[in-house]
This record gives C-alpha cells, structure tokens and sequence, in this order.
C-alpha cells in the first residue's frame, strides 16, 4: 500500500505540473505578462513553485507525512479544512451509491440465475448493458433534466444539507445521484453475481442439499450465493474503488460540494497543494477499499 500510494504521489505531482500555467498565470490571467522577473520571483516563491520540482516534491511528501496538507493558493486557506468540508459529502454519496448497487446487482443477479434464460433474466442482462454503456454524467444529466422539467424539482439549488441538519433535504439531494452511479455499479455486479451463481448452482454439494430437501431459500442464500459471493466482493472493490473517482463528474453534474467538485475547481485553478491532497485522498481510499477486499475473503 505504501508503495503503490509513494507512486501515486510521484505521477500526480509530475502530472500536474506537465499541464500548461501554473498558479500564478491562472490567479492573474493575461496580466501575469505585464510583471517584471523581479515580480514574477518574488510571486514564484510567494506561490512555492519558484524552486526545483524534486524540492518541491520533498517538501511536500515530508509535509503530507506530518498531517500538513498545505495551504490552497487560491482561497489561502488550509487544504485540511477544505478537504474535511468537502470529504463527508463525498463519503455519503459513495456509501448510498454503493449499497444501492449492491442490492441491484445481488438481487437481480441472483434472481436471474435461478431461471437462466426467462424473461426476468433477458430483461435483466439488458438492463445491465445498457448501465454498462451509458455514461452516468448523461444519465445524471437526463435526470436533472427531467426531475426540473417535469415536477419542478431543485433539490441542488439549496445549500448541501448535512444529515444531521435536515435529513429529509439531505436525503433529497444525494438520492438522485447515488442512483445515477448506482446504475453502472449495479450493472457490473449484477452480471458477475448471475455468472457465478450459475457456476456455483451446478456443484455436487448444491445438489445434495436440494436431495435432502432443503427450502429453496436456504440453497438459494446459504450455499449458493455465499460461497458466490468472492467474486462479487472482488467486483464490489474495484466498484468501489471506481467509484470514488467517479464522483468527479456527478458532483458537477449535481452540484455537490465534494472532493471531486474541489478537485475540478482546483485544477482549474492550478491549485497544487489542493489537487495534489484530492487525488492522493481518492488514491489512498482505492487501495484500502481493496485491502480490506483481500482481508474480507476469509
């Protein structure tokens, strides 16, 4: 995990300063070339992009280590506070968009493997190539469209509410959205759960139990779908994983104030210390969500 997050690091930060201007020319537009090189020194430095890029990589890998994440260049306020404003947003919306994937892509999954080639089963795979093929910022788009046009409903044009604040605005405004990504999570899982149930259905094991005359619900959920259930999980991981970045886009697309809207304001910005914590933020969760993957197989 380490090492895979110290490479992570390493390619953000090259990556980011491969993209053309940089704080400076994004803060001051076309005015940055009126400045004399004094100024342009003495702003380089003011920014930290005045020194060499290994230095300034050293400088910000020890500060990271230390629980610093710097400040934003733009707003001159802490990463840290900016980045525990936007996180529970993002964290929600991933959880909701997760469980509902699951329960789309279990359930469905399981159902059409127990009748192969029925029509729940047909209109389920169709279902879940078209959650496979359609973008989710059109979905998240459409819908928008749709919930805007068709009831007069602007769930977004509010301040984000908390949970704890007003759990019926809150519920309102994430639902939406953790739909839109539930869609192609769902999809995936659904596909794998109907492969492996299937697989599974046909073991001599499964056989005895229905022999000796067990409920079809109990072979269905305690023999089948458990000893099923690894690939799902493994399927589950990686969605979760995808997930995280994914929210880049609904979060624009749905006006939330999360990390992935922070990322797309700070990139646009050249705001180094904020892209840099974002995507090392989503990085680091892909790699625990998988982690803890390998260590739930047991």
């Amino acid at each position: 995990m380490l090492l895979t997050l110290f490479g992570v690091s390493v390619i953000i930060f090259i990556v980011l300063r491969l993209l053309p201007g940089n704080a400076l020319t994004s803060s001051l537009g076309v005015s940055a070339g009126l400045l004399s090189h004094a100024q342009i020194v003495a702003l380089n430095h003011y920014y930290g992009i005045g020194e060499p890029v290994v230095q300034q990589y050293v400088s910000w890998l020890q500060a990271v280590l230390t629980g610093n994440l710097g400040v934003s260049l733009t707003s001159r306020t802490s990463v840290a506070s900016l980045v525990g404003s936007a996180l529970p947003v993002t964290f929600e919306l991933a959880i909701v968009a997760m469980a509902l994937g699951l329960l789309i892509g279990v359930l469905f999954g399981v159902f059409g493997a127990r009748r192969p080639g029925r029509a729940a089963d047909i209109s389920g795979q169709a279902v879940a190539v078209i959650g496979l093929g359609v973008p989710s910022f059109i979905i998240g788009t459409g819908l928008v469209t749709a919930l805007a046009a068709l009831f007069q409903y602007f769930p977004s044009s509010e301040n984000f509410a908390s949970l704890t604040s007003d759990p019926w605005l809150n519920f309102q405004q994430i639902i939406f959205p953790a739909f839109t990504l539930s869609l192609g999570i769902g999809a995936a899982i659904m596909r794998t759960t109907r492969a492996s149930v299937l697989e599974v259905s046909g073991q001599n094991y499964v056989r005895t139990a229905r022999g000796k005359g067990l409920p079809r619900h109990s072979v269905t959920w305690k023999h089948i779908f458990l000893n099923a259930f690894i690939p799902v999980l493994t399927m589950s991981g990686i969605q979760l994983g995808y997930l995280l970045g994914g929210t880049v886009i609904i979060e624009q697309v749905f006006v939330l104030p999360g990390l992935g809207r922070l990322l797309v304001t700070a990139i646009n910005g050249r705001d180094y210390p904020v892209v840099q914590s974002v995507a090392l933020i989503f990085a680091a969760g892909f790699v625990v969500v998988n982690m803890l993957v390998d260590v739930m197989y047991a």
